[in-house]
């Protein structure tokens, strides 16, 4: 039976208007995602007029006149290579030079894991992209396994491994009323985890508590995390940043490979280097032979290939050409203890002022911490304080950036703590 013109015309009209009503509808289920807190504290920076306004919020190097930095061993490399390298796309894998400066970087110019090529190692979208490399290649080959990270830690660490896919568990770390580590508390969470778990740890300048273990004390970490099984990572987002040498700020990953180790590495050259926006790092995997890193480092290359296909070309470049001319890393490795150097002088004259005023608190945590960041111990109520009285912006865990803090403002930083801290 033939169907009129006037029943197809309705038919049609209706599942037009069904279609754009489903259609309108697809995305209003999506609410407004929470303020990044780091971000939403600059965000409120900017929008203060107040000509007094300080940010110690955000972890990125400043000079002492609170200006941004391009280090002279970065603009000597991109002189050199401007004009003089193809832009075609780079392997999945990345650098080769990069990924090879990187090594030699972290685990010895002479190391004999890189002589036997025992390390499998891909270029990385920074420490942040090494650390979700990994993150999803843990969660592809061991799905039954979870990650431990420390109490605290860089907030970014929970959204890279929940995203992955990867059952959260913490370790204690902190110690607030020493301002200092929970070494006891750290060892039994280790002792008490299920064998063969993955501890994620920072290698040096531990964000956000600037709190590093003692050579020592690494070496009782690293003797418990060996006879659990367990698979150590460490996110080393500072080496040199932190005491200005970078093979002191890589102690602990030397203790733990002459301890016999398998690890794994993101490393960043956005603090070291000022490469900031540039995203460069190297995520390495040290394994049992160089059968074994092949297969890895092709597993690895496999899961970034639908993430980003290949990683950035520029700032490759950049690191690899600092690294590896003798003259320009010389430079770099005096441009990097200088930054140190800064930061360093900075806590010391940040705990004078504040000891000069009378605080009733100590305030040597500040000296014995190391690292872009100082954790200060004030409460959320005592920052809010400095934010709205004295336009003073930091996260509201009472983390403060170094890297903010110079002779211009450090007076009035230190009054400003000293009066919202006083009646503690």
């Amino acid at each position: 039976m033939a169907i009129s013109n006037s029943f197809t015309g309705k038919l049609l009209r209706r599942g037009s208007a069904d279609g754009v009503r489903l259609m309108s509808s697809w995305f209003r289920n999506v609410d407004q995602a929470p303020k990044d807190p780091i971000l939403g504290v600059s965000e409120a920076f900017l929008a203060d007029q107040s000509p007094n306004k300080v940010n110690v919020g955000v972890g990125a190097y400043r000079d002492d006149n609170g200006k941004p930095v391009v280090l002279e061993c970065v603009r000597e490399a991109e002189k050199r290579i401007a004009g003089n390298q193809f832009m075609e796309y780079l392997p999945m894998g990345g650098s080769i030079k990069l990924v090879e400066e990187s090594l030699k970087l972290a685990y010895g110019e002479n190391s004999d894991f890189i002589k036997d090529k025992r390390i499998a190692a891909v270029q990385a979208l920074s420490g942040t992209g090494a650390c979700r490399l990994f993150a999803a290649f843990q969660q592809r080959f061991h799905p039954d396994t979870q990650i431990y990270i420390p109490v605290p830690t860089w907030a970014n660490h929970h959204n890279i491994w929940r995203d992955a896919g990867v059952p959260l568990k913490t370790f204690r770390y902190y110690y607030p009323e020493s301002r200092g580590l929970d070494f006891s508390g750290l060892l039994e969470d280790i002792k008490n985890a299920p064998n063969g778990s993955f501890f994620l740890l920072h290698a040096c300048a531990h964000n956000p508590t600037g709190v590093d273990p003692t050579a020592e004390q690494w070496r009782e970490i690293s003797s418990l995390i060996k006879a659990k099984g367990h698979f150590p990572f460490f996110d080393m987002a500072y080496q040199g940043f932190a005491s200005g040498s970078p093979e002191r700020d890589a102690k602990a990953i030397s203790i733990f490979l002459e301890d016999g180790h398998l690890i794994g590495l993101a490393q960043s050259y956005a603090k070291n280097m000022g490469l900031y926006g540039q995203r460069v790092g190297c995520l390495s995997v040290l394994c049992e032979d160089e059968k074994q890193a092949v297969a890895v480092k092709s597993q690895l290359q496999l899961i970034s290939r639908p993430m980003y296909s290949n990683p950035p070309l520029h700032g490759a470049l950049i690191a690899s050409t600092v690294l590896g001319d003798p003259a320009l890393k010389k430079l770099w490795l005096e441009e990097v203890k200088g930054m140190a150097d800064r930061i360093i002088g900075m806590r010391s004259t940040l705990r004078e002022n504040l000891e000069k005023r009378g605080s009733p608190l100590p305030w040597q945590h500040i000296t014995d911490q190391i690292g872009m960041f100082c954790y200060s111990g004030m409460t959320p109520e005592q920052v809010d304080r400095l934010t709205n009285e004295f336009h003073i912006y930091m996260t509201r865990n009472g983390r403060i950036s170094m890297a903010g803090i110079n002779t211009g403002n450090v007076g009035y930083i230190a009054d400003a703590i000293h009066e919202v801290t006083k009646s503690a």
